[in-house]
């Protein structure tokens, strides 16, 4: 089975809302975005989780909220793994990771690990993170504090690609999935023609969107996703992911091109290539936006009057 989905699930505010597209605008009485995302997606990929350490009751909260086959991927906190960034935020002059670290984040996750309703631990490391004799070593240190989970890790460097094989070799000790990732590529970009050769029963994919003109320099964060595949774009992912699954690999595909649902538009579209029901109700603003996207539903989905 590929299981394709979003990366986040809540976008309330900014240009690139969900709020009037994907979610009804007004909205029903008592109305659930997670509830309501579920109705269409078998996973989602958390972000929240990045931003800060997740809450075992919250957690407990997500599964009640969705149907026992759904399935979350929760992304590292970011003390793991972008620490200048953890220190800006939090206002902290020292990165002192402990193993209570680990321990906090492993609690939180407890809820999804116990009842079957973890996909994968996405570990992303930022472009700057070069392979290092450090780094290196901080990657084994890592991926053996949470080797009890199924593990994908995203690489963003070229320094990784540049040693191929010994970044493989690492991974596979922990039967850990390189990140298949698309995105704008630059110098300094990790490469990866082709899916990661690996170990690993699962194959991780992430499609960040091709907005190369605003990946760097951008009003706002947002706008960096604002990207919109085309179907013929999204065809040599859907074969991908088809293969893998044929051969026996388990796989997720999220989409992070997140501004205005787009990702939404896209995993939809990425179901029907895969020749999977497209379930859920859609918004007459959602299917005018997105054209592409009526073929797709009216196989399966609703629209919502």
């Amino acid at each position: 089975m590929v299981l394709v989905g979003t990366s986040g699930w809540s976008y309330p505010s900014g240009r690139g809302t969900w709020n009037g597209v994907f979610y009804p605008a007004p909205r029903p009485r008592g109305f659930d975005e997670l509830a309501f995302y579920a109705d269409h997606f078998d996973t989602v990929e958390v972000n929240s989780s990045f931003y800060r350490m997740p809450d075992a009751g919250l957690t407990q909260k997500w599964v009640d909220r969705t149907p026992a086959s759904f399935s979350f991927a929760v992304k590292l906190f970011q003390k793991f793994t972008h620490p200048e960034m953890y220190q800006a935020r939090h206002g902290v002059k020292e990165w002192d990771l402990s193993r209570d670290d680990i321990d906090l984040f492993r609690s939180g996750l407890e809820p999804l690990a116990s009842q079957a309703r973890l996909a994968a631990l996405l570990i992303q490391f930022p472009p700057s993170f070069h392979r290092t004799t450090e780094s290196r070593a901080y990657l084994e240190w890592l991926l053996a504090a949470f080797r009890a989970y199924p593990l994908a890790i995203e690489l963003r460097h070229k320094t990784w690609s540049d040693e191929g094989a010994d970044t493989t070799s690492i991974l596979n000790q922990f039967d850990a999935s390189w990140v298949l990732i698309d995105e704008p590529k630059f110098a300094s970009s990790v490469r990866q023609r082709d899916v990661p050769t690996s170990s690993s029963s699962l194959l991780y994919m992430r499609l960040h969107g091709r907005n190369a003109a605003e990946w760097w320099q951008h009003a706002a964060s947002e706008d960096r996703y604002n990207y919109l595949y085309s179907p013929e774009e999204l065809q040599p992912f859907a074969k991908q992911a088809d293969t893998a699954s044929k051969a026996g690999r388990r796989v997720l595909v999220y989409m992070n091109n997140h501004f205005s649902a787009k990702a939404v538009a896209n995993a939809a579209v990425l179901k029907h290539e895969l020749g999977q029901p497209v379930p859920g109700e859609y918004t007459a603003e959602m299917l005018e936006k997105y054209p592409q996207l009526v073929s797709a539903v009216s196989t399966n989905g609703r629209l919502r009057e």
